[in-house]
């Protein structure tokens, strides 16, 4: 870890508060009739349901939905024995991790205590806590007593994600490589470097996947692990094998696969040509694996190989599956994580590397869909669709071994559940941001002095999103850099446009601003001084120009004023008649985008009609499938009011131009929310499910309903999000954070990128 990114870590933990967890209620608290529900004295009927009946804990509890992350600091990543407390920013992480990808909240529990005995006590009396424990970071041998005991000892899944996340991924690789290699699991050979809590859970998935234990030879730093080695470790005698050979290379000849677990640089490159046709490389060891990829490969070109790195391809994270393993079994309420459960999702993943990808997931992969093959057999880490595979799988592995306390009993409604927790785990901005680094465009920001802007682009550095251009006086750029203590190298990670010391871009940038304000009354000396006193014009002709391909404006002073700056600047796109303002909610339960908020006063239906196709675009590049509501005062016809007939004029508009779209109104706010007023209000709406793009009849309506939700949900902004611009360019509100100054500029990169691919943002396939 070099010097700038251990300063980024530690100012990422520090700020804006510390650590990376906190408590949100989940109830209202704002009257005494909420304090006596939640409180005394109406608590006292939860707790007597509970008496009468445990099991109703997970109804009245958040139990049902809490992991304990627990570790007491033995093996920390790949800092060994630090300690627990040492150890907490590890499980922080692991605890947002769940949150992020599943949902499950969780609790980190670091307890100071080195012996195994004490551990199991103190870890077993937390299951009246808890639904889960997933044990992180202990040490072997002592970490499989640890295990086997709590297993024994308490009716909720214990699972030590060290041994098997890790083993679970590595099954679904090994299954679909053999595929691809045309080998039969139960005729390969295995040779281990590692013989630690990995590598030995690996050997167990292995075998029960089918490969057969003769046919493996485990490997550590003292040589072949044989029978009757002197001092074996009691956790090594079922893996030791009765063989002569001793040493790692005299392993090798003929084995099929190997599974590296152990440290770098391991297997030597010309050891290679020991193994079979066609080998599997599994090369985990982390930062640095046993061999790196671009060696394996040119010394055994038929090799596949996969790493525990996300700069190589097929990762081995065992992020993939732990949040998923725990989904499925909180929702049956499991009493255990069986073997058969562990298998159960090594095929769903192993399967989901091998089914065709949609648009949502191609747009989460950056805009191509991953095609199964020998650089892909295992799926991302950030795949939408992991936990649609690998929860229902677990669940239903828990019920058939009969250890769920709660089977499902419908499960398309659990898997429409499970769709609906991507969107509220967040992620609404992955699959721009995947475009963005594959295009990595040069935005150039008009407020290149201010303190958001600069922090903002920071993180759009350290994020790969963009190649960044600040305008702006360069002594002044310079010194708050270094007051705001950033990374940024102007010449290196970004570059500082002043205008003033640059006359032949000035003149240049002066010369395309005339040619287009000329005849609007802004004579050349007028264009000069637009040129150099604002910023906005001046980025807008960069972007004109050819000198950037985004470009992010405002945050300071009135929105308008630098919409009616740009207008001129950037040309609208080939066949929209206007430019509208698309703006983004992410909340809790779901993102909401709302149209027009800022730009047309009281758009006609054809202008309605245009917004709504090109705001669905948009929402397709977030990976999402736009449900679009027209809103009004009106319910379906009730009303014969002009804002009314407008909007049921604008339906049949675009219903002709687009009739696969999703799309019904007009209609109340919250017939658009939800589905059974909608249902009652018209049962044969063909509106599904809750609405994501809300169509206003004016920017009054717009506006107030945006800043209403924002201000009382939580809520994360994207936007203003222009379209309709022939460019992409974005205004941002001065209330603006740095945050959303990033949010903005990867919308703004996904854009550029794909104008530069030549890709149209929505073709009549994605709609049809």
């Amino acid at each position: 870890m070099d010097d700038a990114l251990r300063k980024a870590a530690l100012d990422y933990h520090r700020s804006p508060r510390p650590g990376k967890l906190a408590i949100t209620a989940t109830k209202r608290m704002e009257t005494s009739r909420d304090l006596s529900l939640a409180y005394s004295p109406g608590v006292a009927a939860a707790c007597d349901a509970i008496v009468a009946d445990p099991d109703a804990s997970f109804d009245l509890t958040s139990r049902g939905n809490l992991v304990a992350v627990i570790t007491n600091g033995s093996a920390v990543l790949g800092l060994g024995n630090i300690g627990a407390l040492a150890g907490k920013p590890v499980m922080e992480g692991k605890a947002v991790l769940f949150k992020k990808f599943a949902n499950i909240d969780s609790f980190d529990i670091e307890i100071n205590e080195p012996d195994p005995d004490k551990f199991i006590d103190t870890v077993a009396r937390l299951e009246p806590s808890f639904g889960g424990i997933n044990l992180e970071d202990i040490k072997a041998p002592e970490c499989f007593r640890i295990e086997q005991t709590l297993r024994e000892r308490m009716q909720i899944p214990v699972f030590h994600d060290d041994q098997h996340g890790t083993a679970i991924i590595v099954g679904a690789a090994v299954l679909n490589a053999m595929m691809l290699q045309n080998k039969r699991i139960e005729d390969v050979k295995i040779v281990t470097s590692g013989a630690g809590a990995a590598a030995l859970s690996c050997v167990q998935i292995l075998k029960g996947l089918g490969v057969k234990p003769e046919n493996i030879t485990v490997t550590d730093k003292d040589g072949v692990v044989y029978k009757g080695r002197p001092n074996l470790d009691p956790t090594l005698v079922d893996v030791a094998r009765a063989t002569d050979a001793r040493t790692l290379p005299e392993v090798l000849p003929g084995a099929d696969i190997f599974l590296g677990l152990s440290a770098p640089r391991v297997l030597k490159e010309e050891w290679l040509e020991l193994l079979a046709p066609s080998p599997l490389i599994l090369a985990l060891a982390n930062p640095e694996p046993e061999i790196m990829p671009d060696l394996a490969r040119r010394a055994r070109p038929d090799a596949i190989v996969a790493t525990g790195r996300s700069d190589y391809p097929n990762q081995v994270n065992n992020v993939l599956c732990f949040p998923f393993i725990f989904r499925g079994a909180l929702d049956v309420r499991a009493t255990a994580i069986t073997e058969s459960m562990k298998l159960a999702a090594v095929r769903a993943i192993a399967e989901l590397a091998q089914a065709e990808a949609s648009e949502a997931v191609a747009a989460a992969y950056g805009g191509v869909a991953p095609v199964f093959g020998p650089d892909y057999i295992i799926p991302k880490p950030f795949d939408p669709r992991l936990i649609l595979h690998i929860a229902p799988a677990v669940a239903k592995a828990a019920m058939d071994a009969g250890v769920a306390r709660k089977p499902i009993t419908d499960f398309d409604a659990y898997f429409h559940e499970l769709e609906r927790n991507i969107i509220r785990t967040g992620q609404l901005l992955r699959p721009v941001m995947e475009v963005a680094r594959k295009g990595k465009p040069r935005i150039v920001y008009a407020e290149g002095e201010d303190e958001r802007t600069l922090r903002a682009v920071q993180g759009v550095v350290d994020d790969g999103l963009a190649r960044p251009i600040l305008l702006g006086r360069t002594e002044t750029i310079h010194a708050r850099i270094k007051a705001l203590g950033l990374r940024l190298v102007p010449g290196e990670n970004v570059r500082i446009v002043d205008v003033q010391r640059e006359p032949e871009l000035f003149a240049r940038l002066v010369e395309g601003y005339s040619k287009r304000v000329g005849r609007r009354g802004t004579p050349p000396d007028a264009a000069a001084r637009h040129i150099e006193r604002r910023s906005t014009v001046t980025a807008g002709m960069m972007l004109a120009i050819g000198e950037a391909d985004a470009a992010i404006c405002g945050g300071t002073g009135d929105w308008w004023r630098h919409f009616k700056y740009a207008l001129p600047v950037i040309p609208r796109k080939t066949g929209s008649g206007r430019v509208y303002a698309l703006t983004a909610l992410i909340l809790q339960a779901g993102p909401l985008f709302f149209c027009d908020t800022h730009v047309n006063i009281e758009p006609c239906a054809e202008e309605l009609t245009e917004m709504t196709l090109m705001a669905a675009e948009t929402v397709r590049h977030f990976g999402l499938t736009p449900k679009v509501a027209l809103l009004s005062h009106s319910n379906f016809g009730a009303s014969n009011s002009p804002s009314a007939k407008k909007m049921r004029q604008a339906l049949g508009m675009i219903h002709a131009a687009v009739p696969n779209l999703e799309v019904d109104g007009e209609m109340h706010a919250d017939a658009a929310l939800v589905e059974q007023i909608r249902r009652h209000a018209l049962p044969d709406s063909t509106l599904h499910g809750v609405a994501n793009l809300l169509v206003f009849p004016n920017i009054d309506a717009a506006n107030i309903a945006f800043n209403l939700v924002k201000a009382v949900g939580e809520a994360v902004t994207v936007g203003p999000i222009l379209i309709g611009p022939a460019k992409p360019l974005h205004i941002a509100v001065p209330s603006t954070t740095a945050r959303g100054i990033i949010n903005l500029s990867a919308v703004a990169a996904m854009e550029a990128t794909l104008a530069a691919a030549n890709r149209p943002l929505l073709t009549k396939n994605d709609i049809e």
